[in-house]
């Protein structure tokens, strides 16, 4: 666990699981990321025609970085359900350091952010645009698989660890 300083401490336990969902939901965003910089550097990952990294705007290479980094800072925050700064402010935070986080502050979003992910990500599951001519095929689309498909199992973690946070919260103060 991170100390946010001295003697500071978690409100109750925190069940193992949720520490590693917590852990998984960064993990989750990572090979999408991977394999979304490496498509804007101009992997030849079988697209074709208006899909092709070739084809597209200037900025492709630093939308893709900025979403990536995006994606693993929201990642990154589900960590704060199961560490001691997702319940008092850190001290490097100007005004609110060291006050304590209240917790529908931490769940609403956190609730709200699953919900967005499972939307979003959960009709992966049934594959990527059906039998459009310029999507990859073969072992390139089953690449393309395995690095999304991580990122529906991110809403249901994220879920999970939201629970866990607020009956912890609910619980322990």
């Amino acid at each position: 666990m991170t100390a946010v300083g001295a003697g500071e401490r978690m409100r109750g336990p925190v069940p193992r699981w949720a520490d590693w969902a917590a852990q998984a939901t960064m993990w989750c965003a990572v090979p999408a990321g991977i394999w979304r910089i490496l498509f804007a550097l101009g992997l030849p990952a079988g697209f074709t025609g208006s899909q092709d990294p070739a084809n597209g705007p200037w900025f492709m290479l630093p939308y893709v970085i900025a979403l990536t980094a995006a994606s693993e800072t929201f990642a990154f925050l589900s960590l704060g359900l199961v560490r001691p700064w997702g319940e008092v402010w850190p001290r490097w935070v100007p005004v609110l350091r060291g006050r304590p986080i209240r917790p529908l502050a931490a769940i609403v979003p956190a609730s709200l952010g699953s919900v967005a992910l499972m939307l979003l990500w959960t009709p992966l599951s049934f594959g990527f645009g059906g039998d459009d001519p310029e999507m990859p095929h073969g072992a390139k689309a089953a690449i393309l698989y395995a690095c999304y498909l991580p990122l529906v199992a991110w809403g249901p973690l994220l879920a999970a660890v939201t629970a866990a946070y607020a009956v912890r919260r609910h619980r322990h103060g």
